[in-house]
């Protein structure tokens, strides 16, 4: 559903699955601790924040929460 390719570097990022709508948006104030959002462009909630040391760990951290949220 989801291809996460965010970098640790970025504040914000925006994942957008066409076929069924649905939207994540991460962001970040400091480079280090996440926070994500589901829902669309007009809504969302948050579904969880997390602490990612590398892009690695950031984008398994992503697909983990987001995955467990969606099943």
């Amino acid at each position: 559903m989801f291809n996460f390719d965010m970098k640790t570097t970025q504040n914000f990022a925006c994942f957008i699955d066409e076929a069924s709508g649905i939207s994540v948006f991460v962001d970040s104030f400091d480079n280090q601790e996440f926070e994500v959002r589901l829902g669309d462009v007009l809504a969302s909630k948050v579904i969880g924040k997390f602490i990612a040391a590398d892009d690695r760990d950031l984008n398994n951290s992503l697909t983990k929460l987001v995955e467990g949220k969606l099943h």
